[in-house]
C-alpha cells in the first residue's frame, strides 16, 4: 500500500511553499481545499490515491458547490468552487509526477470557465478625496496617509506593503522594492506624493513608534509591532467614511484603481504589467476591458450624434 492522501497532501504542500514559493494566503487556501478534499475521501474509505477516481473528484466538487459556509449559510460562490477543483487537479498532478499514481487525475474533470468578473476602480476625484482623509496633524494621521499614497501610487498588494521594511525604500531614486508573488521581486516608482508622504511618516511617526520588536519594518502601528493587513482595513474603512464615499472601497480597489488610471492616462499595457507584477499580460488586460466601458460612456454623454435620435443643431 502507498502513502496515504493526507501524506501525499502534507508533501504537495511544501512543494508549494519551497520550492514554488507561494504567499502565505495562497497556500492557506491550497491547504483549506485539500484539508476538506482528504475528509472527503476518508469518509469514503479512499485512503490513497490509487483509490480516486474521475468521479471522486466530480463527487467532491458537488458537494463544494452544494454546500454553505458562515452563520447566514451562504453557499459558495462559483469562484471558490472552482478555485477548489483547481487544487485538487494540481495536486493529483503531483501525484503523478511524483510517481505516486500512473493516471493523470488531473485531466478527469475540465476546469470550468467563470464569467470575468470586472475590476471597480474609484474615480480620480474620489482617490484624491481619499488621500486627504487621513489628519496629518497627527502621527497615525501621518502614516495612515503614507500607506494610502503607496497603495495608490504604487498599486501595492496589501500583502506586499505590510511586508515592506524600512531599506525596501529608496527615497532619493523614487522607488520601492517590492517582493510578490512566487517571492519576485519588483522595483516600483513611489511618485511625488508618494515620496513625501513616506518622508514625513519617517521623520516624525516611525521614530516615536519604533520599539525593539519593529525591527525592520516600515509601517509600525503604536506598539512599535509591524501594521497587519487588518489595521489597514480599518484605517481605509474609516477613511472611506469619513470623506463620504457610499460604495464599497477595499484595499484591493486602490490597486484596480492604480492600474486603472494609468491606462486611462495612456500607459501601456506591459508597462502596467510590470508595475503589477502580474506574471501573464493577460491578467493585466482586464483593466483595458474597463477603460473601454469608461471610454464608452463618455463619448455617449459627450458627443452630440452618439444615440440615436439626436437633435441636429446649427
Amino acid at each position: 500500500m502507498g502513502d496515504t492522501l493526507t501524506e501525499w497532501a502534507e508533501r504537495y504542500l511544501d512543494h508549494l511553499a519551497v520550492e514554488r514559493g507561494l504567499s502565505t494566503n495562497t497556500l492557506g487556501a491550497y491547504r483549506r481545499d485539500l484539508r476538506r478534499y482528504v475528509t472527503f475521501c476518508g469518509k469514503r474509505d479512499i485512503a490513497i490515491p490509487g483509490d480516486v477516481d474521475g468521479s471522486t473528484i466530480r463527487s467532491f466538487v458537488a458537494s463544494v458547490s452544494a454546500s454553505t459556509w458562515g452563520e447566514e449559510a451562504r453557499p459558495y460562490s462559483a469562484r471558490s468552487v472552482a478555485r477548489a477543483l483547481s487544487s485538487v487537479r494540481s495536486f493529483h498532478r503531483f501525484v503523478l509526477r511524483e510517481g505516486g499514481d500512473d493516471r493523470d487525475l488531473g485531466s478527469a474533470v475540465a476546469q470550468p470557465k467563470l464569467p470575468r468578473s470586472l475590476p471597480h476602480p474609484l474615480p480620480v476625484d474620489d482617490v484624491a478625496r481619499l488621500m486627504e482623509a487621513p489628519d496629518t496633524a497627527t502621527l497615525t494621521g501621518l502614516r495612515d496617509r503614507a500607506i494610502l499614497e503607496v497603495l495608490y501610487g504604487s498599486g501595492l498588494r496589501i500583502s506586499e506593503l505590510v511586508g515592506l521594511d524600512v531599506d525596501d525604500v529608496d527615497l532619493d531614486e523614487g522607488f520601492v522594492r517590492v517582493l510578490g508573488k512566487g517571492g519576485k521581486e519588483r522595483e516600483v516608482p513611489l511618485g511625488g506624493s508618494g515620496r513625501d508622504a513616506v518622508r514625513a511618516y519617517l521623520e516624525r511617526t516611525r521614530p516615536a513608534f519604533a520599539s525593539k520588536a519593529s525591527r525592520a519594518a516600515l509601517f509600525l502601528n503604536q506598539r512599535g509591532g509591524r501594521l497587519t493587513r487588518q489595521s489597514c482595513t480599518r484605517l481605509l474603512a474609516a477613511c472611506v467614511e469619513a470623506v463620504g464615499i457610499e460604495r464599497r472601497v477595499t484595499l484591493h480597489t486602490l490597486r484596480h484603481s492604480f492600474a486603472t488610471h494609468l491606462l486611462e492616462g495612456g500607459a501601456d499595457v506591459r508597462v502596467v504589467q510590470e508595475l503589477l507584477g502580474h506574471a501573464s499580460v493577460a491578467t493585466t488586460q482586464i483593466y483595458t476591458l474597463v477603460t473601454k466601458d469608461h471610454l464608452r460612456e463618455v463619448y455617449y454623454s459627450s458627443h452630440p450624434r452618439a444615440r440615436r435620435g439626436a437633435v441636429r443643431r446649427g
